[in-house]
């Protein structure tokens, strides 16, 4: 179980920062509460995880050897991915891309009153949180995970990762991304994805 904390913790902790869903909560923390912005971005991250999870126990009611291919093969593909896409950017420092995050929270409080609800502001964040990890590599990361580890380790681990992620965002987040560098943040993200892939690929025999 510490495994799959461990391993569920640094997978989101690390492959979110810059990620869509943090630029989302840094805009918005800019706007409203940022109490009820961690609130509603780390709600409809753990409800995604949650729904992760049980997905990945339906997959693990696959065939074993098959589960633990696939395991390898997606987080290989990740972070091979996230390598070349490193590489493919400016090796300066010029902070994080937010132009997806900006388009979606524009969309969202275009029609907004202008001094909404305590439980607008929830359900708004809520909801732009929760469609933008739809289908993300996390997602399916959190899966594959939790079809190979034990489901509450990766449960908690990922909550918790999400949640030191999204106080970041609302906190510092325009601070700190000013100071990394999103190819940076890339090449970690990528290096972390094949270590997943090697560990898992051990098991294969």
């Amino acid at each position: 179980m510490l495994e799959a904390f461990t391993a569920g913790l640094l997978l989101i902790t690390v492959s979110e920062l810059g990620d869509k869903t943090f630029f989302i909560a840094v805009i918005l923390a800019m706007k409203h509460s940022r109490r009820l912005v961690f609130l509603g971005a780390w709600g409809a991250l753990a409800a995604m995880t949650v729904l992760s999870v049980l997905f990945g126990q339906v997959v693990s009611l696959l065939p074993p050897s098959l589960v633990r291919w696939a395991e390898v093969l997606l987080f290989l593909g990740f972070g091979l991915k996230l390598l070349y896409d490193a590489w493919r950017m400016k090796a300066i420092a010029d902070g994080c891309e937010e132009g997806e995050a900006m388009e979606a929270v524009a969309r969202a409080e275009s029609n907004s009153p202008p001094k909404p609800s305590v439980l607008a502001i929830v359900f708004e964040v809520f909801s732009l949180t929760f469609l933008a990890e739809w289908g993300d590599r996390t997602q399916i990361a959190t899966i594959a995970l939790a079809a190979a580890k034990h489901p509450l380790g990766v449960t908690v681990g990922a909550i918790l990762g999400h949640a030191i992620c999204t106080a970041i965002a609302v906190i510092g987040g325009r601070a700190i991304c000013g100071r990394i560098s999103e190819r940076t943040v890339t090449l970690l993200s990528g290096i972390l994805f094949l270590i997943f892939a090697g560990v898992a690929a051990t098991r294969l025999g």
